[in-house]
């Protein structure tokens, strides 16, 4: 079984994906990682990346092309990415969301608590993450129309869509999944 998680920045996706991950014995890859990469080598943060890829489709098909291949020759994995229930629809499709305030929340304090994420930049407070987050969303729509016709934010394209704003962290969610996943994981 490949799962696939999508959704909204802040929404727990690369935190939910690993425990997932793990407590299935699976690999575990991560779309947002390689992408978070990419902008980093390039001496970019990751908005300035979605912007440079509003032009420039190699920001977006180099990784997708990734997700793609691993969807062909691997199987049993735990995947995050925006498009990775795309690029991969065998995959069982969870899509989180949470509300913008709660997100930008999370990203703020997470970003405090680390400096692992080099590609993302350090906030001055919560509303200026809001705002960073509300055009990250602007632009990865814009993308994913322009490139593929595609708004991620459709749960019909989703076989499970779950609401992360009032969860306890991401166990809480990572169990919610558990108990919604088909009997073959």
């Amino acid at each position: 079984m490949i799962i696939s998680i999508s959704g909204v920045p802040g929404s727990g996706k690369t935190s939910v994906a690993k425990i997932l991950a793990e407590r299935l014995g699976m690999n575990f890859y991560s779309m947002g990682g390689l992408r978070g990469k990419m902008a980093v080598e390039r001496g970019l943060t990751i908005d300035e990346l979605n912007a440079l890829g509003e032009r420039e489709a190699f920001t977006d098909n180099d990784v997708d092309d990734y997700q793609k291949k691993l969807g062909q020759i691997e199987d049993n994995f735990v995947i995050e990415g925006r498009l990775s229930w795309h690029f991969i629809p065998r995959s069982f499709k969870i899509f989180l969301t949470c509300d913008p305030h709660e997100a930008a929340r999370r990203i703020y304090e997470a970003r405090r608590q680390t400096d692992d994420r080099t590609d993302e930049p350090a906030y001055q407070h919560v509303k200026a993450t809001e705002e960073a987050v509300r055009k990250r969303v602007a632009s990865d729509a814009l993308r994913y129309q322009k490139y593929y016709g595609l708004d991620v934010h459709d749960p019909s394209q989703y076989d499970l869509v779950l609401d992360t704003t009032s969860m306890k962290g991401p166990e809480e969610t990572t169990e919610a999944i558990l108990s919604k996943l088909p009997s073959a994981a």
